[in-house]
């Protein structure tokens, strides 16, 4: 099928970071970082190399000095951002499709090249992460619903597979840095949104202390404060949602401390589910009917507290983390009520430094990381759809309540260990040559507490482990200008809800599922043209062995389980162009993927050569926006074409584009305070379409709508 879309809007890759600390020298500069920057100051351009990231777990580089795809968008720099939802921070990221599943009990999903691409819920393939924390768990999986967007400054991606450096679920990563604390003693940022039937309310406070005498030399906190409610864009998709963070960031004797708290509360949120094809192009606002009788949805209640140190600036760094956290979850689903709570604990040492005693500067790197997850799950029947009358059973012993007999009872430990070692040459002609090597080991336990005479011990354990390597060269062929090459490797263990969800309903750990492996082949160009117009282009090759591969259970409604496919190839080609002046911004991304089954035959059936369904061949998104006296208007959108919703390639849903519109003014500072309103049209010509597809559905329901024609108003308020 010829792919036809129109350019529309999409998202700013600014260029510029806060500081992560306050009080910190900034990073010593190779000798072609220095060479640049005096070539810029000569020229007044736009100083890419002045941006400087930590994904390499190294200190703080200049992106031209890394050998693989590296994005970033500077969430401030985009006027009147909602914030809605995780899709807002990363569009126009090429290699990212964000799918908004318009549902308040599912995550959005997140794809790096097709990474993540068949997650029922949460984030799979994808290593997450905030100012370096994990939010991924050891076993792959991440929630995201317990992410305050609001707090986010900035959010940097590799994409790309780094296992070697990140372990398990490594297909690509994201990590998600806070905004910076004001630079004033106390500043206010607050927000009011409200569209579609949904309301958020936000307040954001922080300052900073400039105090350099004494031991504690500076410091700054933030601390934020967010509430969403409302009836969702769809029936049967209420939402109920408050969360909060904090941090606090001080310099004692040298060694930086940041502490970060966060806490989320969400006592009610629905699952409306997804639709067959007919009741898509019907009305896509109708809930899954069995979702209703069944009452689907789920309340969450996240905690967690985390400690980072950091010592050195430059070169030469030391890092250590540990973070605890707890979450319970009741989840009712049309096949039972999913209850589970849960213990994490984990934590990072790891340091880096650089010495030119060789004959030309050597950088080496390495470190540990450590994670454990406890889950105590209990699954029960869902007997929602039994009235009061109804005589009793023995799986719904007593009609009328919702909750019936135990179908499982267990306890499943998940934990992770993996070091690794990374060096970097950095060779004569701005040459940088780097390799990295990770060993990762991943221990899964289940202990069954539900044996009877009639069901035996399923009780197991299994151990998956592997070693990534990772090479890449990086040359600087000007100053602004870099060209790289890198061959990297992942890993990816089932989660271990993947691995208990069995298809035969068994308890225990599913012995015949394995972890995929990959192996990716990357080249790629960066940098500015002409000063002011930064481009990114990267080729890559990437092939699987025993793909993971999820499909609804028969009979079962809203059960899944998983499978390996023998082997598929995945190719692609990623653009983004963008320029920024001083009354617009302007930018495109456009992204080409074949992903394709190789080898994959279940029973009789032969998918060799299908497509691998949930990531469109085409996916393009693109911006404008406007600047002038205070007055501001933007347009963005995104243009995908169909996607394949299952194996066999018999079902797709169609290609889209859908356009956003936003104009508002910032009004000048009275006082103290300033003001800045906006109104928004989202999916502004009201599109039909599925924003993302259930892959491999029974009952045919296979698609997930996108969000209808909204009309949004933010009020903004700042005082300092």
């Amino acid at each position: 099928m010829i792919f036809r879309c129109r350019l529309i809007g999409a998202v700013s890759l600014a260029l510029a970071a806060p500081p992560a600390f306050a009080q910190a020298r900034p990073p010593e500069r190779s000798r072609a970082d220095s060479a640049a920057v005096d070539s810029v100051r000569q020229r007044g351009a736009q100083a890419l190399q002045d941006v400087r990231v930590t994904l390499t777990r190294d200190a703080a580089r200049s992106p031209l000095e890394l050998p693989f795809a590296w994005s970033r968008a500077t969430i401030d720099d985009r006027p009147a951002l909602r914030r809605s939802g995780v899709g807002d921070l990363l569009l126009g990221v090429p290699g990212v499709q964000v799918q908004d599943r318009a549902n308040p009990s599912q995550d959005p999903r997140i794809a790096i090249r097709g990474f993540g691409a068949r997650s029922a819920f949460g984030v799979r393939g994808v290593r997450v992460l905030r100012d370096g924390i994990p939010l991924t768990l050891p076993d792959g999986q991440t929630p995201l619903d317990w992410l305050d967007l609001e707090s986010v400054g900035r959010v940097d991606v590799i994409r790309g597979t780094a296992a070697a450096l990140y372990g398990n679920a490594a297909g690509g990563v994201i990590d998600f840095r806070s905004r910076a604390p004001s630079e004033r003693p106390f500043a206010l940022d607050a927000r009011a949104w409200d569209g579609g039937g949904l309301r958020r309310g936000s307040v954001l406070v922080s300052g900073s202390r400039r105090d350099t005498t004494g031991l504690v030399q500076g410091g700054g906190w933030l601390g934020s404060f967010t509430r969403t409610t409302g009836d969702g864009p769809r029936q049967w998709s209420q939402l109920d949602a408050t969360s909060a963070f904090a941090r606090a960031l001080a310099t004692v004797g040298g060694t930086r401390f940041e502490v970060q708290g966060t806490r989320y509360d969400t006592p009610r949120a629905e699952n409306t589910g997804a639709l067959t094809e007919a009741e898509l192009a019907r009305d896509p606002q109708l809930p899954d009917s069995l979702n209703i009788t069944r009452r689907s949805r789920k309340a969450v209640e996240h905690s967690q507290l985390s400690l980072v140190a950091a010592r050195g600036d430059g070169a030469n760094t030391l890092n250590a983390s540990l973070f605890v956290g707890t979450r319970t979850l009741d989840n009712p689903l049309p096949f039972a009520v999913v209850a589970v709570d849960r213990r994490v604990a984990g934590g990072s040492l790891h340091g880096a430094f650089r010495t030119t005693r060789l004959p030309w500067p050597v950088r080496l790197g390495g470190g540990v990381d450590a994670q454990r997850q406890v889950d105590d799950r209990l699954n029960l029947e869902n007997c929602a759809a039994r009235a009061a009358s109804s005589p009793a059973t023995s799986l719904c012993p007593q009609p009328g309540n919702e909750r019936g007999a135990t179908r499982l009872d267990q306890q499943e430990r998940v934990g992770g260990l993996g070091a690794y070692m990374r060096a970097e040459v950095e060779a004569p002609h701005r040459l940088f040559a780097s390799a990295a090597l990770r060993y990762d080991r991943v221990n899964f336990v289940t202990r069954d507490r539900f044996v009877t005479a009639t069901n035996l011990d399923d009780s197991g354990a299994r151990v998956l482990s592997a070693v990534s390597p990772m090479f890449g060269v990086s040359w600087r062929a000007r100053p602004l200008l870099s060209v790289y090459a890198n061959l990297s490797t992942a890993f990816e263990t089932p989660t271990i809800t993947e691995l208990t969800n069995q298809d035969n309903g068994a308890a225990g750990l599913n012995a015949l599922l394995d972890p995929q492996r990959t192996r990716t082949t990357e080249v790629g160009v960066q940098g500015l043209l002409w000063s002011r117009l930064r481009a990114d282009v990267a080729l890559f090759r990437a092939t699987v062995r025993d793909e993971l591969v999820p499909f609804d259970v028969p009979n079962q409604p809203g059960r899944r389980a998983f499978r390996n496919a023998g082997r598929t190839s995945r190719q692609g080609i990623e653009t983004s162009l963008n320029t920024s002046t001083s009354i617009v911004d302007v930018g495109v991304s456009h992204t080409w993927s074949k992903f394709a089954f190789d080898t994959y035959r279940v029973g009789t059936a032969n998918f060799d050569g299908k497509v691998i369904p949930g990531i469109p061949a085409h996916l393009l998104q693109a911006y404008v926006t406007a600047r002038h006296a205070g007055w501001f208007a933007t347009v963005d959108g995104t243009a995908s074409s169909r996607v394949s919703a299952n194996d066999a390639g018999t079902v797709f849903a169609a290609g889209y584009a859908t356009w956003n519109v936003r104009a508002g003014y910032s009004a000048p500072r009275v006082g103290h305070v300033r003001l800045e309103p906006t109104l928004g049209i989202e999916n502004m010509f009201d599109r039909r379409y599925a924003g993302s597809v259930v892959v491999n559905a029974t009952r045919s329901r296979f698609f997930e709508p996108g969000l209808p024609r909204r009309l949004t108003f933010v009020m903004r308020v700042q005082a300092e």
